[in-house]
């Protein structure tokens, strides 16, 4: 079950409800929203499990080529904490691809609407999906994220993703 517990909290990142919310606002450069500080608190709700807290503080940058480099310290109950690392670059208007260290292969990311969908593959035949929806004033976002093993729902995680500095 720790396997699924990475897999989860690989998905807190950043971050969205199932309705879209019409008073987010549209980021012109998304990428830049995690630049410097930024602090994600979320539940993380495991089939069969008792709910818990996890934390992540991210550092971002972008390079030379406007990609970003992310990387978080990520801290839940009962368990030491650990890094993860994002690397996510623009490939198109609304579309972003890049790795992440728990992922098997891409994480891809798709903005739709006013949102961002993120979708990767974890180990232990695991898809997550993740949605970020920005917050009204800017500094924050929402983020709901489903994993799935074998097409089956295992767990979600919700939780705020906000700017620091």
């Amino acid at each position: 079950m720790s396997l699924l517990r990475n897999t989860i909290l690989a998905t807190v990142l950043v971050l969205t409800p199932t309705a879209p919310m019409a008073s987010a606002p549209k980021l012109a450069e998304p990428l830049r929203f995690f630049e410097g500080t930024t602090e994600g608190v979320s539940t993380v709700r495991v089939l069969m499990k008792k709910p818990y807290r996890a934390r992540t503080i991210g550092r971002g940058r972008l390079d030379q080529k406007g990609s970003l480099i992310l990387i978080q310290s990520v801290e839940e109950e009962g368990r030491p904490t650990f890094e993860r690392r994002w690397h996510i670059r623009r490939i198109a208007p609304g579309r972003f691809s890049g790795t992440m260290t728990q992922a098997i292969g891409p994480v891809t990311v798709t903005q739709i609407g006013e949102r961002y969908l993120f979708r990767f593959k974890m180990k232990g035949s695991l898809s997550v999906e993740q949605w970020v929806t920005p917050l009204p004033e800017g500094k924050s976002a929402r983020s709901v994220s489903t994993i799935k093993k074998l097409g089956i729902k295992v767990a979600t995680s919700e939780g705020i993703i906000r700017k620091l500095v």
